[in-house]
């Protein structure tokens, strides 16, 4: 049995036995690791979510930036007019729906974007220190497999 640091004698031994809330104590770590990290680089989580699905998929309106980054719409202009505000993203009308904005990465926001990618990478090795590489790869395998079950 593994001992767990911050556990007291107080904690019933079965919680320390049920997957669930270990996943629920690490994320609360994880979350904490993570969010100092963007922190100390001026940013945020939404930041690095929205940045990221710029990279990856180009451009586009807001209400897709919020879907495939799993933000809720309200928080995804708070967030987007932030990096607008740093010069990382730039609004502009969708010529197919005046109604709509269409949301592009700027060079700076994908200096940002980097930047970001090492402070991730490094909350990263922090949280997941005590794991081999190949246990790190299988976690995250199983992760994926858990949260496809509940999508």
């Amino acid at each position: 049995m593994v001992r767990l640091r911050g556990v007291d004698e107080q904690t019933p031994s079965v919680l320390t036995q049920l997957p669930s809330w270990l996943l629920t104590q690490s994320a609360t770590h994880a979350q904490r690791i993570v969010g100092e990290a963007f922190a100390a680089g001026g940013a945020r989580g939404y930041h690095f979510r929205l940045l990221a699905t710029l990279v990856e998929f180009g451009p586009a309106s807001q209400a897709a930036l919020g879907r495939r980054s799993c933000i809720d719409r309200s928080d995804v202009v708070a967030a987007l007019n932030e990096l607008e505000a740093d010069g990382y993203v730039e609004r502009s009308p969708d010529p197919d729906d005046g109604r709509r904005n269409i949301i592009t990465i700027t060079p700076s926001g994908r200096r940002q974007y980097k930047r970001l990618t090492t402070l991730a990478t490094r909350a990263q090795d922090e949280i997941f220190a005590a794991l081999s590489p190949a246990d790190r790869g299988r976690l995250t395998t199983l992760l994926g497999r858990l949260l496809a079950q509940h999508q």
